[in-house]
């Protein structure tokens, strides 16, 4: 019996919102997850068509977003390893740390559909579970993935951004403390 079900969760949470809060909570509730980390990419490698907001203020947001559920955490091994977020640095990390433990791979279709093009797509098989978020309408690949129904939520960090830079509300859309984060840094607005 594993000592701990871990379940992974990646992304650029550029802002994180509530759409992330949602499923992870479903996922975490369907696989029975003893822990469910937010793990936050420095450099994104398949995200290089904009800028991303620095690293240590995407950490704050995550942070806010995590905050107030005991089985959400958050780590910091893809900021503070320098150069390209690669899956399998990241479980390569978790599975030396938690030797025992069974680790879920957190992902949505878009991203499954695209694993042959990650770095070492055979290596991360083999060292998490996959799990593909099925959102209703949404296509799920077969193959080496483990699907997990989770609510939809119509939610997007680009609506999210856009909907700052044209100055209308975000209120309800991301947790409040991440609004506060992103008001007080002045983020996603037009460069004056």
């Amino acid at each position: 019996m594993p000592d701990l079900r871990l379940g992974l969760f990646g992304g650029t949470f550029d802002p994180p919102h509530i759409g992330h809060l949602v499923v992870a909570q479903d996922v975490a509730e369907a696989l029975d997850l003893d822990r469910l980390l937010f793990v936050p990419a420095r450099v994104p490698p398949h995200k290089t068509d904009r800028e991303i907001s620095p690293p240590g203020v995407r950490l704050e947001m995550v942070l806010a977003m995590a905050a107030g559920n005991d089985r959400f955490g958050v780590s910091e091994v893809e900021l503070s390893r320098g150069g390209p977020s690669y899956t399998v640095d990241t479980l390569t990390h978790f599975r030396q740390r938690h030797p025992e433990a069974e680790i879920f791979f957190i992902m949505g279709a878009d991203q499954a559909t695209a694993l042959d093009t990650w770095q070492e797509p055979g290596r991360v098989v083999s060292l998490a579970t996959l799990v593909v978020m099925d959102r209703a309408g949404a296509a799920v690949p077969s193959g080496e993935f483990l699907s997990v129904p989770v609510t939809r939520v119509d939610i997007s960090a680009t609506e999210i951004r856009k909907r700052v830079l044209d100055g209308r509300s975000i209120r309800y859309l991301v947790p409040e403390g991440v609004r506060q984060i992103i008001e007080s840094n002045r983020l996603y607005r037009a460069e004056s």
